[in-house]
């Protein structure tokens, strides 16, 4: 397309609130696929499988052990995990928000082409719970070694604890309460996968697989995303990629590349925000040692409402010299 490459880097600068070129959001995914990969390798050890990594994947998606019948079924499985999971917030978080949620199956007429999961948000004012839908069009297609991390990320503690408690931050203005930043809000829901290692979840090596298994896909989108919109990549090279790299269903994968073709960028801003507050935890852990407080730092990180990376990255350095003093 005309100017394409520069609205390419438009979007980049726009999801993820940086100044990175397609080439090196690129190498980053590329490293992170290289990571990954080597911790699904072990992962697939633990399991006692003895064939290769893309027969491992072929026997996910195809033992019935990993699929449920019915999609109430697979309703009472994701309810259980979240319902654990509120046990666990406490060890992890100093302010929760008030506003509950509930879980619902995706409307039939959108499902066949809607993703996995996703979140929709309350009402600002307490009227209306937050809502974590739940697709179960081609049960087939919605292994239960997925459902803790993807519930993780849609709901608590990912996108329903964040989203709900900055609407209820009532000293800030409205436009940062009921808005924010892709790069922030998905940044936060992937680094909420992962917290479940923290408070005992993943304990089957099929679900931590599962786990590693959506982190992959994150990372592939940087390579997939880039690929396709500045690196001259096709639609089946990307579809390639990510079945070779992740666990996911064909039609997921289908469904998800044709995103990234119709929304550039906006993919980008999962991983980029996920290493990012990664990346201000361990420097939070290492300047403060003994001193560092989990509980505290997540509150820094969400007391702000979704805020630039930049920002984030301002207030974070902030809290550290308060706490230095």
């Amino acid at each position: 397309m005309p100017d394409g490459r520069a609205f390419y880097q438009e979007r980049i600068r726009y999801f993820t609130t940086l100044d990175l070129s397609p080439e090196a959001v690129y190498k980053t995914g590329q490293s992170e696929v290289r990571r990954i990969r080597a911790e699904m390798e072990i992962v697939i050890r633990k399991t006692g499988f003895k064939g290769s990594f893309r027969e491992f994947i072929e026997f996910l998606r195809s033992d019935p052990r990993f699929y449920v019948a019915t999609p109430e079924a697979l309703l009472e499985k994701t309810a259980l995990v979240l319902k654990r999971m509120e046990g666990e917030l406490p060890r992890l978080f100093k302010t929760l928000p008030r506003l509950p949620y509930g879980i619902r199956e995706i409307p039939a007429f959108s499902a066949p082409g809607s993703t996995a999961a996703y979140y929709q948000p309350g009402a600002g004012d307490g009227t209306v719970a937050g809502n974590y839908y739940v697709n179960t069009f081609d049960l087939k297609s919605r292994p239960l070694y997925e459902i803790e991390a993807l519930s993780l990320h849609e709901a608590v503690p990912g996108h329903h604890l964040q989203i709900a408690l900055q609407m209820e931050l009532g000293d800030l203005p409205n436009f940062r309460r009921f808005s924010g930043f892709t790069a922030f809000v998905e940044g936060w829901a992937l680094y909420s996968e992962k917290l479940g290692l923290e408070v005992g979840f993943y304990q089957d090596p099929y679900s931590d697989f599962g786990r590693l298994s959506y982190e992959m896909w994150r990372a592939c989108r940087l390579v997939v995303d880039t690929g396709m919109h500045a690196l001259g990549w096709t639609r089946p090279q990307a579809i390639d990629f990510m079945a070779e790299n992740t666990s996911s269903t064909l039609l997921n994968i289908t469904n998800e590349v044709d995103r990234y073709i119709a929304w550039p960028g906006q993919a980008l801003a999962y991983k980029i925000g996920e290493l990012k507050v990664r990346e201000l935890r361990a420097l939070a852990e290492k300047e403060l040692g003994a001193k560092f407080n989990l509980r505290e730092f997540h509150d820094v990180v969400l007391l702000g409402g979704a805020v630039p990376l930049d920002v984030l990255e301002g207030r974070v350095q902030e809290w550290i010299s308060l706490q230095s003093d």
